[in-house]
């Protein structure tokens, strides 16, 4: 939804920065000078004790000299409670009784609907709970006492139970004049199909409700009391409110306790999280009753950078853990990943705390391993592999499975772990276990060939073999491809910035910018939240946030400076074509990039003739990539087609040429 001219402008004005930051800080009354806007205060997105900490109400903006964190109200509210923008706006434009933009019609009739929805879901969540009190749900509460449910955490959780029979909550809702339409719409209930009345969705279930992000019931998931029952869980069908591949239980709390640092863990099921919660580990999470979706795991990323998946120790446990995988494997972003913690065997999260405490569940979340030691596992546990052919297969299925990242610098890092751990399992290392990995059999030590992967379920990983000092640096990869991404990266963010009415027909490919450099990558996110919606106050908007010193550097840099479209803004024409190119010139940088590593990575002695051909290929993708009138003109020929490199380029390729023994002839 776009805003209007002038609303941000007029939200500023309404509200006082200290106020809003007052609500998380205390202020140092002996450095504040309240009479003139200046306060001071410990920070509160780092530990400290000194004031260092400065808002200035005149300008708007707060400041910490300790860890540098900068911004106005608006990103003060986005980085305290964890949410985003129009989050942000809609809170702050409450504060200040200034009502939000209208919808369109439609859109805001949709809305209506939707708010109804939840109304009656709150009814809902109220009947249950009241219902929990009564006699008929005396072996519920028996149940849930026995899962060491107090009083408190029953209020807590809003926990509830359906009642056996086939209409209670439905004549208690059309008691309250509640229409047939939206009891349906809700979940709630399902038409007959013998033309009687509507019947409960739940009946006899121990109910808990669900809640979006922003704390509306959605829905319900229903244990049931009979164990004769064909479905143990049901959650609420998915409705107008409800879509359960895009929803998180306790993704509400969890996400503002993730924003104050807390490690965000992902459990199975509801009494997890319960448990986790009541333990002291209150940004906990769970899926609702399926594996996790694309769409939960982006959630997830955007609470946490590295979400630790705690999942039981038993074989669903671990199966889902393996199928998790292939879903991350090409969606890994530099920064962005998964860590897993396996519970002890026959365990869960709920298990261990009731019976050993919430430290030794912190212990076996200290422990979480990393996605590449899961994938390892899975593909050697229990394998023999006592044959050439078999050692061919798992690096072949290895390398299938490395293929699926996107990224290339993640791809070879993930690469170089595989190959040492592979190096473990297969040559071992004399006179002890290295890597983590324990040794059998030999009097050298170390594993033989034809020794079985050493994970087992529920026993632990070990850590993640750490680089030998002797491994060698990729011979293409490195700085000179960092520098070549940001150079392209930032004449891609100065176009866009410049004429961004062409911003949404390269949406796509914005989002793809890895943008390692984070003033650059701060940018990027700029362009997408405001470019689209309001392109006008691009600028405006992008000085408010990071400061006006943000363009003045970017539209400063020597390769920015040169290009035409800074001459002729709003040539959308000009733009486009500048997109084009540029984002194209990256995508075969990465294309090349992708090569050159299966290449090095199939490399053993010399070079057969497929390879060099490889490799003359590759060299001409990349001349096409770099080629450029303002570039360097040293040229390099490689190969009889007369591929030219710049001078950087003749180093890296030289050096793999070299490795490999070819001779250009």
């Amino acid at each position: 939804m776009s805003l209007p001219p002038g609303f941000l402008d007029e939200l500023r004005t309404r509200i006082s920065i200290s106020d809003v930051v007052g609500r998380k800080v205390m202020w140092d009354q002996r450095k504040s000078q309240p009479g003139k806007g200046d306060y001071w205060g410990p920070c509160p997105f780092h530990h400290e004790k000194t004031a260092s900490f400065h808002v200035e109400d005149r300008k708007g903006f707060y400041y910490c000299f300790g860890c540098h964190a900068k911004g106005d109200a608006l990103k003060f509210v986005q980085e305290t409670e964890n949410v985003g923008f129009m989050e942000a706006v809609e809170i702050l434009a409450n504060e200040a009784g200034m009502e939000m933009p209208k919808r369109d019609p439609r859109a805001q009739e949709k809305q209506d609907r939707r708010t109804l929805l939840a109304e009656v879901m709150e009814q809902a969540v109220q009947f249950f709970r009241l219902q929990l009190k009564t006699n008929a749900a005396q072996d519920a509460r028996a149940y849930l006492q026995r899962r060491g449910m107090t009083a408190q955490a029953l209020d807590r959780w809003e926990i509830g139970f359906a009642p056996d029979g086939w209409q209670n909550l439905w004549d208690a809702l059309r008691g309250k004049n509640v229409p047939e339409d939206l009891i349906i719409g809700a979940g709630l209930a399902k038409p007959s199909n013998k033309g009687g009345k509507p019947y409960d969705t739940f009946r006899n279930r121990i109910m808990f409700p669900i809640r979006d992000a922003r704390g509306r019931a959605i829905a319900f998931g229903g244990r049931a009391m009979d164990p004769n029952d064909n479905a143990k869980y049901l959650n609420s069908p998915e409705t107008e409110l409800f879509d359960k591949g895009r929803s998180l239980y306790n993704h509400g709390p969890a996400r503002a306790a993730s924003g104050r640092g807390s490690t965000l863990v992902v459990a199975e099921g509801y009494m997890d999280v319960i448990a986790l919660s009541e333990g002291g580990f209150q940004s906990s999470v769970a899926p609702l009753g399926t594996a996790i979706t694309e769409n939960q795991l982006q959630m997830l990323w955007r609470m946490s950078d590295e979400p630790i998946i705690a999942l039981d120790g038993d074989t669903a446990g671990i199966r889902a853990a393996m199928r998790l995988i292939d879903l991350a494997l090409p969606l890994l972003e530099a920064g962005k990943s998964l860590r897993f913690a396996i519970m002890p065997e026959g365990k869960d999260p709920d298990d261990m705390i009731r019976s050993e405490g919430p430290e030794a569940v912190q212990a076996v979340l200290d422990q979480a391993i990393p996605m590449v030691k899961l994938l390892w596992q899975r593909e050697t546990e229990g394998k023999v592999f006592d044959s050439p052919e078999r050692k061919a297969a798992l690096d072949k299925s290895l390398r299938e499975k490395i293929k699926l990242i996107r990224d290339p610098s993640i791809r070879k890092h993930y690469g170089e772990d595989v190959k040492e751990m592979r190096w473990q399992l297969f040559r071992g290392s004399r006179g002890g276990s290295e890597g983590g990995f324990p040794q059998r059999g030999g009097k050298g030590g170390g594993f033989r060939d034809g020794a079985r992967a050493p994970w087992k379920p529920g026993k632990g990983f070990g850590a993640i073999p750490q680089p030998r000092a002797t491994t060698r640096a990729s011979l293409v990869a490195g700085a000179n491809d960092e520098s070549f991404a940001a150079m392209r990266e930032a004449v891609i963010l100065a176009t866009a910035i410049t004429t961004p009415e062409v911003i949404p027909e390269f949406e796509t490919s914005l989002e793809r910018l890895q943008c390692a450099d984070p003033d650059l990558a701060a940018l990027r996110d700029m362009v997408l939240r405001h470019g689209i919606d309001a392109p006008e106050r691009l600028r405006e908007e992008i000085d408010w946030s990071l400061g006006p010193h943000a363009l003045e550097n970017l539209f400063a840099l020597r390769h920015v400076a040169i290009i035409p479209c800074l001459r002729k803004p709003g040539d959308t024409e000009l733009a486009s074509m500048t997109l084009a190119e540029e984002l194209a010139k990256l995508e075969a940088r990465r294309g090349l990039d992708a090569e050159l590593a299966e290449a090095e990575e199939d490399l053993h002695g010399l070079a057969d003739e497929a390879l060099t051909w490889r490799l003359r290929q590759a060299a001409e993708a990349k001349n096409k990539a770099v080629r450029s009138e303002n570039e360097d003109k040293a040229t390099y020929d490689v190969g009889k087609n007369g591929a030219r490199l710049n001078r950087d380029e003749r180093d890296a390729f030289g050096a793999l040429l070299d490795r490999i023994g070819f001779s250009e002839k």
